[in-house]
């Protein structure tokens, strides 16, 4: 029993983030940064760009981790090129074994 109940406080300490970033964010390295960042915190999920200029990012994680992936984001190598980001905090689906960059 005590197995079930270690998968299931996980469960419910990890959360999802989705997040948009706009500003010249771009051909950049912002994806390639955010890969880089997430597989060092042991965050997965994804990061692509989109038609509208913006970079889509989904994350899964301890609450923490995603909170130190976002910081790292926020205030590293790519912080002169954001100039908004929207973020939407969830329920993780646990879906995702890995951090990656997408192309679709």
């Amino acid at each position: 029993m005590k197995g079930a109940r270690d998968y299931n406080k996980r469960i419910l300490m990890t959360k999802r983030v989705r997040v948009f970033y706009a500003g010249r964010v771009q051909g950049v390295g912002f994806r390639m940064t955010a890969e880089e960042t997430a597989q060092a915190l042991g965050v997965v999920g994804w990061v692509k760009n989109l038609r509208d200029g913006r970079v889509e990012l989904i994350a899964e994680a301890e609450e923490l981790q995603l909170n130190r992936f976002l910081e790292a984001l926020r205030t590293g190598p790519m912080k002169n090129f954001i100039q908004r980001i929207d973020v939407t905090w969830s329920h993780a689906s646990d879906t995702f074994d890995e951090f990656e960059i997408r192309y679709y």
